[in-house]
């Protein structure tokens, strides 16, 4: 049967030719399900936050807010991960030519591999959320030339697990927040999801490479260079790793190694930074200020600054400014 997609639904933004190291991660569009022949989002209601506006590369999350409900026989194009966050309810899956009965509750939690074709009734509302995880994304994290075709994860209808819950939860909460870094820290959650699955729910043992000695001078060199003269832009872990030439699993290691804290980190001391040189200059607004450091949104810039330097944009500024007069009256 031929797949269609809803008219409504963005097309995928996904290359034709195979994953290589330096390519971006494909970007879901959303928590889509296969539903007779066509590609459509996975439940028919909005969900209350969506990645689909910060395009995290090789992941989509989606929290929703539920009542009773018959989600009607659907395929699952990527793993696919659900996470009950609030509420209690029965469920109920029909998978596989059989029928599944389970009592949800906050912290229960689905795994299922792509392919994966069910349908499930919920007697009561909740409050979830779902992920569906490109397969590029876990062989990102397995290895610089696996193939997505030797990663297939484990069925769980009823698990608890706090640390993908953790994750989850994260991931959620940089989205509730407005992602005030941008791409880079939802990415690096999405790496370390993708590694903990591996390392967990693989069908075959997959044990990630695991990384030593940093990045090379010139490489390092070159990333960093590219961060300073692109610090306004919304950088993505994907896109430093392409700068890199590697893997962004790789990467992220290697620079962490070299720098002593993640890239996501690293970025948004600088922009910290770049945000105080500009504060100095008179002739910019506080608003200009967190623009060109790369803070979009002036309430994240605001909020963000206060908690890593201990003050508003504002008040910074003024300290400065009654500092130096103080200085020239001394003077």
């Amino acid at each position: 049967m031929a797949v269609t997609r809803d008219a409504n639904v963005p097309q995928r933004l996904e290359s034709a030719v195979p994953w290589r190291s330096g390519a971006n991660r494909p970007v879901l569009p959303g928590v889509e399900v296969i539903r007779d022949g066509r590609v459509e989002p996975f439940l028919g209601t909005p969900p209350r936050l969506s990645s689909t506006a910060v395009r995290w590369g090789g992941v989509a999350l989606d929290n929703y807010a539920v009542p009773a409900v018959l989600i009607p026989r659907h395929e699952h194009p990527e793993d696919f991960l659900h996470l009950v966050l609030r509420g209690s309810a029965k469920y109920e899956v029909n998978t596989g030519g059989r029928t599944l009965s389970f009592a949800g509750s906050p912290g229960t939690l689905f795994i299922l591999p792509r392919g994966t074709v069910d349908e499930i009734r919920w007697e009561g509302s909740t409050r979830r959320i779902a992920a569906a995880i490109h397969p590029r994304l876990l062989a990102n994290a397995l290895d610089e030339n696996a193939d997505d075709r030797d990663i297939e994860l484990t069925e769980h209808w009823d698990l608890t697990d706090r640390h993908v819950s953790a994750l989850l939860v994260e991931m959620s909460a940089d989205l509730e927040d407005g992602s005030p870094i941008g791409q880079i820290y939802g990415e690096t959650l999405a790496s370390a999801l993708a590694v903990y699955l591996l390392n967990r729910y693989a069908v075959r043992c997959q044990t990630p490479t695991a990384y030593k000695g940093g990045l090379p001078g010139y490489r390092l060199k070159r990333v960093l260079d590219y961060i300073a003269d692109n610090l306004a832009e919304d950088l993505s872990l994907s896109q430093l790793a392409t700068v890199a030439g590697m893997s962004p699993h790789y990467f992220s290691e290697l620079f962490k190694q070299s720098m002593g804290r993640a890239p996501h980190s690293y970025v948004l001391l600088q922009r910290i930074k770049r945000a105080k040189q500009q504060l100095r200059d008179p002739q910019r607004s506080v608003i200009e200020a967190g623009l060109e450091a790369g803070f979009q949104n002036p309430s994240h810039f605001a909020r963000t600054f206060r908690k890593l330097v201990g003050a508003s944009p504002s008040r910074f500024r003024a300290d400065i400014w009654l500092g130096e007069r103080h200085h020239d009256e001394v003077r």
